[in-house]
């Protein structure tokens, strides 16, 4: 064998080698669906109903509101290569339809997963659920018993996590407290028990007339709590507090908007030690 020969049998070897690399990668990533998501709340659903069968992407950060979002051209890239298209349908999506145009993507499949009421809310989180499985069973038929399969066994762990909830505020007495609270926040502290005497939304409408009102409500019915969201302005109603003698905290309305709560399961039961904690003081 020649030198020449030699020198290309390795040439051609080596390529070889570099091209079941990468044809291994490209197989491994192309057998997962590739689900993107508008916010933390469907990512987490969508990981816990698809597993190691599909790939989440999400685009909206958790501490930010998905009214607040700018669409990069990173995004665009990665719905460009995407086979499904989470949304939740809410009027802050408003950047969807342009966002998905760019994208071109004639093989994506664009599904709302429409579901009423706060979704931090157990019977919420369960309904969200069965619309996710509903999604990935549409993109993906051959596995749709699985996704229904994993819904299921998601949901028995939300029963689970309201039931011991349920029994943390049983101990609180906590419908005999009267809060305001963000509009974001109301279904969830209905949820939990407390009296919403009135809700306000984000910070560029608290107009003096609305603070004084909001004031004005507050004292009248001797709210002894004021509650932001923190995807909708941070401490929004401290100074309302402070003018009220109410105690203020935030709750987060997203998996992941505060530290160490990238699960719905961490992320509400954060809310529930906050909650509990401020009622005790």
């Amino acid at each position: 064998m020649t030198k020449r020969t030699t020198l290309l049998s390795v040439s051609l070897a080596v390529i070889f080698i570099i091209g079941l690399i990468f044809t291994g990668c490209s197989t491994g990533d192309s057998s997962k669906i590739k689900v993107v998501t508008s916010t933390s709340l469907l990512a987490y659903i969508t990981q816990q109903v698809g597993g190691d069968r599909i790939e989440v992407i999400n685009l909206i950060p958790p501490a930010q509101h998905p009214g607040d979002f700018n669409v990069k051209p990173s995004d665009i890239e990665t719905l460009a290569n995407a086979q499904l298209f989470l949304l939740h349908g809410w009027p802050g999506e408003g950047y969807a339809e342009k966002f998905i145009a760019s994208a071109n993507n004639p093989k994506l499949t664009v599904i709302k997963a429409t579901t009423d009421g706060n979704w931090m809310i157990p019977s919420v989180q369960s309904a969200a659920t069965d619309k996710v499985a509903a999604a990935l069973s549409q993109v993906d038929v051959n596995n749709a018993a699985a996704y229904q399969k994993a819904a299921n066994e998601y949901k028995q762990r939300i029963t689970a996590k309201e039931a011991d909830i349920k029994a943390k505020l049983a101990k609180a007495a906590i419908s005999q407290i009267s809060v305001l609270s963000s509009g974001m926040q109301a279904d969830f502290l209905k949820w939990v028990g407390l009296t919403v005497v009135a809700t306000y939304g984000a910070p560029v409408t608290l107009t003096p007339q609305v603070v004084k009102e909001l004031i004005d409500k507050g004292k009248a019915a001797k709210v002894s709590l004021l509650i932001d969201n923190l995807q909708n302005g941070k401490d929004a109603g401290k100074a309302m507090a402070e003018e009220i003698g109410a105690k203020q905290l935030n709750l987060s309305n997203f998996p992941g908007g505060f530290d160490n709560t990238e699960t719905w399961e961490k992320a509400i039961d954060r809310n529930i030690e906050l909650l509990l904690q401020a009622i005790a003081k």
